[in-house]
């Protein structure tokens, strides 16, 4: 028979990252002004922000994950949880 033995429990953190490839259709509203000679540029902030609200072509795919120590440590919610 072994001897109990003694833990602390400690609250981590795992922070899963994704990455996907989406599409932005380039329309009116992503372009900046004219400029002086007629030429227009995209705005860049905008096509990035439209781009958030798409869904990933080929669906989302795995790039890492990073465990950390969570910030804010507490009891676990069950009792039992060694």
């Amino acid at each position: 028979m072994s001897e109990p033995t003694q833990s602390i429990s400690v609250r981590l953190r795992r922070t899963v990252v994704q990455e996907g490839y989406v599409s932005v259709p380039v329309t009116e509203d992503l372009l900046q002004p004219a400029d002086a000679d007629g030429t227009r540029f995209l705005d860049g902030a905008k096509v990035l922000a439209a781009a958030t609200l798409l869904e990933p072509v080929d669906g989302w795919l795995p790039e890492g994950s990073e465990v950390e120590v969570h910030p804010i440590q507490k009891a676990p919610d069950d009792p039992d949880v060694p």
